[in-house]
Protein backbone atom coordinates (compact mmCIF):
# COMPACT_ATOMS: atom_id res chain seq x y z
CA UNK A 1 0.00 0.00 0.00
CA UNK A 2 1.22 3.52 -0.81
CA UNK A 3 2.30 5.32 2.33
CA UNK A 4 4.75 7.72 3.95
CA UNK A 5 6.26 6.48 7.20
CA UNK A 6 7.03 9.30 9.65
CA UNK A 7 9.52 8.73 12.46
CA UNK A 8 10.01 11.36 15.16
CA UNK A 9 13.66 11.81 16.08
CA UNK A 10 13.00 14.47 18.74
CA UNK A 11 12.16 18.19 18.88
CA UNK A 12 11.26 19.07 15.27
CA UNK A 13 13.36 16.39 13.58
CA UNK A 14 11.63 13.70 11.53
CA UNK A 15 12.56 10.99 9.08
CA UNK A 16 10.11 10.46 6.22
CA UNK A 17 10.31 7.26 4.18
CA UNK A 18 8.49 6.01 1.10
CA UNK A 19 9.49 3.23 -1.29
CA UNK A 20 12.78 2.78 0.57
CA UNK A 21 13.74 6.43 0.01
CA UNK A 22 14.15 8.65 3.08
CA UNK A 23 14.28 12.32 3.97
CA UNK A 24 15.36 13.89 7.27
CA UNK A 25 13.88 17.25 8.23
CA UNK A 26 15.38 19.68 10.77
CA UNK A 27 18.26 17.65 12.27
CA UNK A 28 19.62 19.06 15.52
CA UNK A 29 23.12 19.43 16.95
CA UNK A 30 23.82 17.40 20.08
CA UNK A 31 23.51 19.65 23.13
CA UNK A 32 21.32 22.21 21.42
CA UNK A 33 18.08 20.81 22.89
CA UNK A 34 17.92 19.62 26.52
CA UNK A 35 17.16 15.93 26.90
CA UNK A 36 17.84 14.79 23.33
CA UNK A 37 20.37 12.08 22.56
CA UNK A 38 23.06 12.49 19.93
CA UNK A 39 21.48 12.30 16.49
CA UNK A 40 22.95 9.89 13.97
CA UNK A 41 20.74 8.99 11.03
CA UNK A 42 21.08 7.93 7.39
CA UNK A 43 18.87 9.30 4.62
CA UNK A 44 18.86 10.14 0.93
CA UNK A 45 18.15 13.83 1.48
CA UNK A 46 18.06 16.40 4.28
CA UNK A 47 15.97 19.58 4.51
CA UNK A 48 16.15 22.35 7.11
CA UNK A 49 13.56 24.99 7.91
CA UNK A 50 16.33 27.38 9.02
CA UNK A 51 19.93 27.39 10.16
CA UNK A 52 19.70 27.35 13.97
CA UNK A 53 21.54 24.46 15.65
CA UNK A 54 18.34 22.79 16.81
CA UNK A 55 17.02 22.61 13.23
CA UNK A 56 19.87 22.97 10.76
CA UNK A 57 22.65 20.55 11.76
CA UNK A 58 23.05 18.70 8.48
CA UNK A 59 26.24 17.00 9.71
CA UNK A 60 24.10 14.62 11.80
CA UNK A 61 22.73 13.02 8.63
CA UNK A 62 24.75 10.51 6.62
CA UNK A 63 23.63 10.88 3.01
CA UNK A 64 22.91 7.90 0.78
CA UNK A 65 22.69 8.12 -3.04
CA UNK A 66 19.60 9.78 -4.53
CA UNK A 67 18.07 6.87 -6.42
CA UNK A 68 14.41 6.26 -7.18
CA UNK A 69 13.18 9.56 -5.76
CA UNK A 70 9.43 9.21 -4.93
CA UNK A 71 9.04 12.65 -3.32
CA UNK A 72 8.30 16.05 -4.70
CA UNK A 73 9.06 18.97 -2.39
CA UNK A 74 7.36 22.36 -2.21
CA UNK A 75 8.97 25.15 -0.18
CA UNK A 76 7.02 28.07 1.30
CA UNK A 77 8.81 31.12 2.68
CA UNK A 78 7.68 32.29 6.11
CA UNK A 79 9.12 33.82 9.29
CA UNK A 80 10.46 32.56 12.61
CA UNK A 81 8.64 35.36 14.45
CA UNK A 82 5.69 37.70 14.23
CA UNK A 83 7.75 40.68 12.96
CA UNK A 84 8.80 39.38 9.53
CA UNK A 85 12.00 37.78 10.78
CA UNK A 86 13.36 40.83 12.61
CA UNK A 87 13.92 38.80 15.80
CA UNK A 88 14.78 35.30 14.57
CA UNK A 89 15.00 35.37 10.80
CA UNK A 90 13.26 33.41 8.04
CA UNK A 91 11.60 30.00 8.22
CA UNK A 92 10.85 27.56 5.41
CA UNK A 93 7.75 25.37 5.36
CA UNK A 94 8.18 22.12 3.43
CA UNK A 95 5.46 20.03 1.79
CA UNK A 96 6.64 16.52 0.91
CA UNK A 97 4.47 14.51 -1.47
CA UNK A 98 4.68 10.87 -2.57
CA UNK A 99 1.91 8.75 -4.13
CA UNK A 100 -0.52 11.62 -3.69
CA UNK A 101 0.11 11.70 0.08
CA UNK A 102 1.18 15.10 1.41
CA UNK A 103 3.12 15.73 4.61
CA UNK A 104 3.77 19.33 5.68
CA UNK A 105 6.51 20.32 8.13
CA UNK A 106 6.02 23.88 9.41
CA UNK A 107 9.50 24.28 10.92
CA UNK A 108 9.72 27.05 13.51
CA UNK A 109 6.69 28.91 12.21
CA UNK A 110 6.21 32.11 14.17
CA UNK A 111 3.88 34.11 11.95
CA UNK A 112 0.48 33.95 10.30
CA UNK A 113 0.20 32.19 6.95
CA UNK A 114 -0.67 34.02 3.77
CA UNK A 115 -3.91 33.15 2.01
CA UNK A 116 -1.97 31.34 -0.72
CA UNK A 117 -0.05 29.31 1.87
CA UNK A 118 -3.28 28.38 3.60
CA UNK A 119 -4.66 27.10 0.31
CA UNK A 120 -1.56 25.00 -0.38
CA UNK A 121 -1.57 23.49 3.13
CA UNK A 122 -5.29 22.86 3.51
CA UNK A 123 -6.19 19.19 3.73
CA UNK A 124 -2.66 17.77 3.91
CA UNK A 125 -2.52 14.16 5.04
CA UNK A 126 -0.14 14.98 7.90
CA UNK A 127 0.77 18.30 9.48
CA UNK A 128 3.89 18.53 11.67
CA UNK A 129 3.24 21.65 13.71
CA UNK A 130 5.10 23.50 16.52
CA UNK A 131 2.96 24.09 19.60
CA UNK A 132 5.35 25.27 22.34
CA UNK A 133 5.30 29.03 21.86
CA UNK A 134 8.04 31.54 22.70
CA UNK A 135 10.16 30.71 19.63
CA UNK A 136 7.16 29.63 17.52
CA UNK A 137 3.39 29.88 17.44
CA UNK A 138 1.88 28.81 20.74
CA UNK A 139 -0.66 26.12 21.60
CA UNK A 140 -3.68 28.35 20.93
CA UNK A 141 -2.40 29.55 17.57
CA UNK A 142 -1.43 26.00 16.61
CA UNK A 143 -4.86 24.63 17.43
CA UNK A 144 -6.56 27.45 15.51
CA UNK A 145 -4.30 26.73 12.54
CA UNK A 146 -5.15 23.03 12.64
CA UNK A 147 -8.85 23.86 12.59
CA UNK A 148 -8.25 26.22 9.65
CA UNK A 149 -6.12 23.82 7.59
CA UNK A 150 -8.05 20.67 8.50
CA UNK A 151 -5.23 18.14 8.10
CA UNK A 152 -6.05 14.43 8.35
CA UNK A 153 -3.36 13.80 10.97
CA UNK A 154 -1.89 16.60 13.10
CA UNK A 155 1.36 15.82 14.93
CA UNK A 156 2.57 18.35 17.54
CA UNK A 157 6.29 19.11 17.84
CA UNK A 158 8.67 21.64 19.45
CA UNK A 159 7.25 21.38 22.96
CA UNK A 160 8.52 20.57 26.47
CA UNK A 161 8.06 17.42 28.53
CA UNK A 162 9.59 16.17 31.77
CA UNK A 163 12.33 14.60 29.67
CA UNK A 164 13.13 17.09 26.92
CA UNK A 165 12.72 20.59 25.57
CA UNK A 166 13.55 24.19 26.45
CA UNK A 167 12.36 25.57 29.78
CA UNK A 168 10.87 28.66 28.11
CA UNK A 169 8.47 26.78 25.85
CA UNK A 170 5.14 25.31 26.92
CA UNK A 171 4.53 21.72 27.88
CA UNK A 172 2.65 19.47 25.48
CA UNK A 173 -0.35 19.48 27.82
CA UNK A 174 -1.04 23.14 27.03
CA UNK A 175 -1.85 22.08 23.47
CA UNK A 176 -3.65 18.87 24.37
CA UNK A 177 -5.96 20.74 26.74
CA UNK A 178 -7.24 22.67 23.72
CA UNK A 179 -7.68 19.83 21.26
CA UNK A 180 -9.44 17.59 23.77
CA UNK A 181 -8.69 14.11 22.48
CA UNK A 182 -5.43 12.81 21.06
CA UNK A 183 -4.06 9.45 20.01
CA UNK A 184 -1.00 8.53 22.08
CA UNK A 185 1.48 6.17 20.49
CA UNK A 186 4.10 4.38 22.56
CA UNK A 187 6.32 4.30 19.49
CA UNK A 188 7.98 7.10 17.53
CA UNK A 189 6.52 6.12 14.15
CA UNK A 190 3.28 6.44 12.21
CA UNK A 191 2.38 5.35 8.67
CA UNK A 192 0.39 7.93 6.73
CA UNK A 193 -1.98 6.45 4.14
CA UNK A 194 -5.01 7.66 2.26
CA UNK A 195 -8.36 7.19 3.99
CA UNK A 196 -7.17 7.59 7.58
CA UNK A 197 -9.50 8.84 10.30
CA UNK A 198 -8.78 12.49 11.23
CA UNK A 199 -6.86 12.72 14.48
CA UNK A 200 -4.21 14.44 16.58
CA UNK A 201 -1.37 11.98 17.15
CA UNK A 202 1.37 12.25 19.78
CA UNK A 203 4.49 10.22 19.06
CA UNK A 204 6.90 9.07 21.80
CA UNK A 205 10.57 9.99 21.63
CA UNK A 206 12.73 6.87 21.72
CA UNK A 207 16.21 8.41 21.72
Amino acid sequence: MDKIVIKWLGHSCYRLESDGYSIVVDPYKFGSVPGLSRLSVRANEVYCSHGHDDHGYRQAVQLAPKEGLPFTVTKLDSFHDEVQGAKRGPNTIHIFEAHGIRVAHLGDLGCALTREQQQLLTGVDALLIPVGGYYTIDAKAAWELIQLLNPVVAIPMHYRTDRLGYDVIDRLEAFLDLCGHAEYRTEDTISIEKGMTPRVTVLTYQG
